[in-house]
């Protein structure tokens, strides 16, 4: 009982000195701190949730809770076990969570040039870019009609050169007629992914990363898992054309989108590639975060 006794008195104890005292002590600034912080670890855990890594964080979490209670309640053989917890943690979580890490840098780093994104596209021209998306559109319903698989990726603000240098260079106008020849089925190139680069196909027969999320329905194949994991890794658009069923998905930030047609894809890609430019009353030119859209029926 005594030894009991000593533990309860010990729990209190830590939270009479961590938490109780803490509390009463916070500021305003502290309470902005707390509210950041917060909301710095929602959007991981939203990050990560539905990847594998997920696991692995809430293992190392448990552990490291583990640690602070044994340090608390002076368990002194787990605590000599994970006394180097702390510091090796930050070692193991960079190493276990690399590719989490790069893809989320990669997004937060982006984020600021998005607003760029929509400027420098004004060097392209508007009838350029809805050329673009009306050939892709025509060669996705061409293909899924005929039931040929496809996987076509539009490369936006994160430049994509390490997946464009694994396939091979073509450098061409976007057409209908040289979509399909790409991913004929007896093409060379037909098992990779197209990769579109500023209104011209760049590449073809590209390896794309895979997603590693656990979520994905058991009926979708490499091709779909491929272009999901290009979508979390990149901000990349892809689109998708299953062998089997010929269906069109859409694949954007880690989120795949099904059963597109020739309208429906257009209209999908009007408001993810056109640039967001309007005029104000002065006829300034400004980015007013609204969708530019044609609803053209074929």
């Amino acid at each position: 009982m005594l030894t009991l006794d000593n533990l309860w008195v010990s729990i209190k104890q830590f939270f009479q000195e961590y938490v109780i005292n803490t509390a009463k002590s916070i500021e305003w600034k502290d309470a902005i701190d707390i509210i950041l912080l917060s909301a710095i670890f929602f959007f991981l855990y939203r990050f990560i949730r539905d990847r594998r890594a997920g696991k692995l964080l809430m293992g190392l979490a448990f552990v490291f809770v583990l640690t602070i209670l044994a340090e608390a309640v002076e368990f002194r053989a787990t605590r000599f076990i994970f006394s180097d917890f702390r510091q090796l943690g930050v070692i193991a979580i960079l190493i276990i969570f690399q590719p989490e890490l790069r893809s989320a840098l990669e997004k937060v780093g982006g984020t600021p040039l998005s607003g760029l994104k929509n400027i420098t596209s004004e060097s392209r021209d508007l009838a350029t870019i809805n050329a673009e998306i009306d050939a892709i559109s025509t060669a996705a319903s061409d293909l899924s009609r005929e039931k040929v698989g496809a996987l076509i990726v539009i490369e936006r603000s994160t430049k994509l050169g390490e997946y464009i240098k694994s396939g091979v260079l073509v450098d061409a106008v976007i057409s209908p007629h040289i979509l399909r020849n790409l991913f004929f089925n007896k093409a060379p190139l037909h098992d990779g992914a197209v990769i579109i680069r500023n209104s011209r196909i760049c590449a073809a027969g590209c390896f794309l990363p895979l997603s590693t999320k656990e979520d994905i329905d058991k009926d979708l194949g490499t091709r779909h898992r491929a272009a999901i994991g290009m979508s979390e890794a990149s901000d990349a658009v892809v689109i998708i054309v299953s062998e089997e069923t010929g269906t069109i998905s859409l694949s954007v930030d880690g989120n795949l989108k099904r059963n597109y047609n020739y309208r429906s894809l257009k209209q999908e890609l009007n408001g993810l590639l056109i640039p967001q430019v309007t005029e104000d009353a002065d006829g300034k030119r400004k980015h007013n975060g609204k969708h530019q859209k044609k609803n053209n029926d074929r």
